[in-house]
């Protein structure tokens, strides 16, 4: 038996006894984590959907593969009474429920979510399985049939975390139109850095999204990281800028789907029912929504992929007329992007604090935001005329 890591053992001893009631089966391969508070309209839901799981062949998904942990914290509605009936209704289902009260200061979607993931982990090494999965979705969110065996197929093609295609349930809401033209921004930068800037690990056709909702990685990598980092909230943004630092293999797959709720009224600050009502604000004021200009994503991407051969190459040659040019047309200064250059022990590390340094800098200025259709507009044209489309 593998014994847990450091980083599980000091902070989140805690959590090695919610679920102390449910020995992991020894063929556990994946472990699906799901903070919920207060999600009686939605729990039942999300609990049948990873219930009637699916083999790739169609075979239904055998039950001692994976596990499906329910942390309820700090509820007030019925939430554990339909947690337990749906236990009692499918007892063969591996259902594991926990039901705290978190302390204020830590009443928040990143420690539920830490101390589910830290549980998972400990879960898959006790049955000695450092590449088992840890998988999250949300209390208000479907995951399609076959979730978990498209995760598990393409962490089998060697890429280290995967991130789910989040699709919303239709509704007439007028900030959808904001939502989809959100969408088809991102999607096309996607496409955009699949073309200047590909990832053996992450080819074209892909997606943007690596959020809670439908985010999986392996245990090693989930230690490589330190865990889920500490915050309040968008913590799954925290752990994917923590994947990316240490160049962990990321995958954002089309075929991982699951669907969520467009509710206005969500359970934490800042998530996506607060981007919702950010653009209802904004739609009231007759304001546009603005995003950062195709000139300037075309300019970043290209020079990152210059920087990432620039970095591979660091131990052989470190051509100082192609280092300055990368540092020109990012506007950073050039001696400071050779010295992180050779000091940078992952070109993740390296990136984000160019990235750093170009937001204190000129870059900004020099590169204006956009209205989004107006970004929108010229992506498609530059993809069109690159016959990317």
């Amino acid at each position: 038996m593998q014994s847990a890591p450091a980083f599980l053992t000091t902070s989140l001893s805690q959590s090695f006894s919610l679920f102390k009631g449910y020995p992991p089966d020894p063929q556990l391969q994946m472990a699906v984590v799901i903070p919920a508070r207060n999600e009686a309209n939605y729990l039942v839901y999300a609990l049948d959907a990873l219930r009637t799981q699916r083999q790739l062949d169609d075979r239904p998904m055998p039950v001692n593969r994976y596990e499906v942990l329910v942390l309820l914290n700090n509820c007030t509605d019925h939430s554990l009474t339909i947690a337990e009936r749906y236990q009692q209704q499918y007892p063969t289902f591996p259902l594991r429920i926990a039901n705290i009260q978190l302390p204020s200061e830590k009443a928040n979607v990143g420690t539920a979510r830490r101390l589910l993931m830290d549980e998972a982990c400990k879960r898959l090494l006790s049955v000695n399985n450092p590449p088992g999965i840890i998988a999250s979705t949300d209390a208000d969110t479907q995951v399609d049939t076959y979730w978990i065996a498209q995760i598990r197929a393409e962490i089998s093609k060697g890429c280290e975390a995967v991130g789910g295609r989040i699709l919303t349930q239709p509704d007439t809401n007028p900030v959808r139109i904001n939502h989809l033209r959100d969408v088809t921004y991102r999607m096309l930068i996607s496409q955009l850095e699949a073309y200047l800037d590909p990832s053996p690990s992450d080819p074209w056709p892909r997606h943007f999204q690596h959020f809670g909702a439908s985010i999986a990685l392996t245990c090693s990598a989930y230690q490589r990281v330190g865990g889920l980092p500490k915050v309040a909230c968008l913590e799954d943004e925290a752990l994917y800028k923590a994947l990316l630092r240490t160049d962990i293999r990321v995958r954002k797959s089309p075929q991982v789907r699951v669907t969520t709720s467009t509710r206005m009224q969500g359970r934490v600050e800042v998530g996506f029912s607060e981007q919702l009502r950010y653009w209802e604000a904004m739609n009231q004021a007759r304001k546009c929504q603005l995003a950062e200009s195709a000139g300037a994503i075309i300019r970043r991407i290209q020079n990152r992929h210059d920087l990432r051969k620039l970095w591979q190459r660091r131990a052989i040659e470190l051509p100082t007329t192609k280092l300055d040019g990368v540092a020109a047309n990012l506007l950073v200064d050039t001696d400071w992007l050779q010295q992180q250059v050779v000091q940078s022990c992952y070109f993740g590390q390296l990136w984000e604090r160019v990235e750093e340094q170009m937001a204190k800098g000129k870059w900004p200025s020099l590169w204006p935001l956009v209205p989004i259709t107006t970004a929108i507009h010229d992506l498609r044209l530059f993809l069109r005329t690159s016959g990317q489309r």
